[in-house]
């Protein structure tokens, strides 16, 4: 059975591949308004020493359209 996002949902993963601080302390989708999207989460901290997650939103479509864009075989270089 496939998990399915509902909308307005989402879920995050510890990263075990972090190897660099700017790399995100988890990952995973979420579901908002219909669109996919990929989900990254770093555990910050601000000037007073107060913890809080802050987290980037990046649309599945479009990296997908970037992948499609680089396989096409019709692509001309020379255009460019």
């Amino acid at each position: 059975m496939t998990y399915e996002l509902r909308d307005n949902s989402g879920s995050l993963f510890k990263n075990d591949k972090k190897e660099k601080t700017s790399q995100p302390n988890a990952r995973g989708r979420a579901k908002i308004g219909g669109i996919e999207y990929f989900v990254d989460c770093w555990v910050k901290e601000d000037k007073n020493g107060n913890r809080f997650q802050s987290l980037a939103f990046k649309p599945i479509e479009a990296k997908q359209d970037r992948s499609a864009r680089r396989d096409d075989s019709s692509f001309d270089d020379d255009f460019l």
